[in-house]
């Protein structure tokens, strides 16, 4: 067992909610809200795969760790990046007063850090133009249909390993359909799975590859500026990575900040006097709660098996 002592309030639960794809990710499992844990993360490390399951200590500020698996050294190893315990603020100036006030609020928010480029581009990729609860949708079916039971005793909690690269590319056009994830999402996903090798070794030199992960991935038909910057604020802990086309992220700092929405043109504008630190502007209005009023009905489903 990993005990691990951070140097701040490590807010575990929050930390690794920036990981999930959903409340039914199933290789992500968080308990409650207001629980100490476990919380059960199933990953595919360099050295094969891992389960986590990952306890705060509030009495003591401990965390401790066990994990299962071939890859269990390299996770126990890198559980504190993990966490957040190597993104530094240094240089960040909060400058609005809004953003002040909920950096206050949240002095510790931090950015955690994967290094595992693959299991984020996939499900950012899935996530890509449709719905939050399509693509968490998709992407659940994908690791139900194709990933693998994780090691040791997470299949009590039902947690599965994303499907490696190899099977991503032998996954037949008609099945990813099936899963409502259209050709050009789908060809992405592959191609991307093609691409994994490289895309983690430029991810295993850390935070300062973030500009050559931002080509490489952009690089690549199907994935522009949004999936980079999803995928860098996972896998490196980005702090400059923005979500620029996300559907919330413009409207709700704008909200914050300005008290309208704005787009991304605007977004650009506003934050760019925070450079290199832009992505932690939403990630602490975030963390305050900040975000504009949701109006309108929630769309439902769409199919895209072909009709006949």
């Amino acid at each position: 067992m990993r005990v691990w002592r951070p140097d701040w309030p490590c807010a575990v639960r929050r930390v690794l909610a920036q990981q999930r794809r959903g409340a039914g990710d199933p290789t992500l499992r968080l308990a409650p809200p207001g629980e100490r844990g476990p919380h059960w993360r199933a990953s595919r490390t360099p050295e094969g795969p891992v389960t986590l399951a990952i306890e705060s200590r509030n009495a003591d500020g401990e965390v401790h760790a066990r994990a299962w698996g071939p890859g269990a050294e390299w996770a126990s190893d890198q559980l504190p990046e993990l966490l957040g315990a190597a993104d530094d603020w240094t240089g960040f100036e909060p400058r609005h007063p809004v953003v002040r006030e909920a950096w206050r609020r949240n002095p510790h928010v931090r950015l955690g850090r994967t290094s595992r480029p693959l299991e984020a581009v996939v499900p950012s990729i899935i996530e890509q133009k449709v719905t939050g609860k399509e693509a968490f949708a998709g992407y659940r079916a994908l690791v139900l249909r194709y990933g693998e039971p994780a090691p040791g005793p997470a299949a009590d909690v039902g947690l599965r390993l994303p499907p490696t690269p190899a099977v991503l590319q032998s996954i037949p056009s008609w099945e990813w359909l099936g899963m409502h994830i259209d050709p050009a999402r789908s060809r992405a996903v592959v191609t991307a799975a093609r691409h994994a090798t490289a895309l983690e070794r430029i991810a295993s030199r850390g935070p300062v590859a973030a500009p050559e992960l931002d080509r490489a991935l952009r690089s690549l038909p199907g994935l522009g500026i949004w999936t980079s910057a999803e995928v860098r604020q996972r896998t490196l802990g980005d702090p400059d990575a923005v979500s620029f086309g996300d559907f919330h992220v413009a409207k709700d700092v704008g909200w914050a900040l300005s008290g309208r929405e704005i787009d991304d043109r605007e977004l650009a504008e506003l934050l760019e006097p925070w450079r290199p630190h832009r992505g932690r502007v939403p990630l602490v209005l975030g963390a305050a709660g900040l975000r504009r009023p949701r109006r309108g009905h929630r769309a439902s489903l769409r199919g895209h098996l072909p009709r006949v």
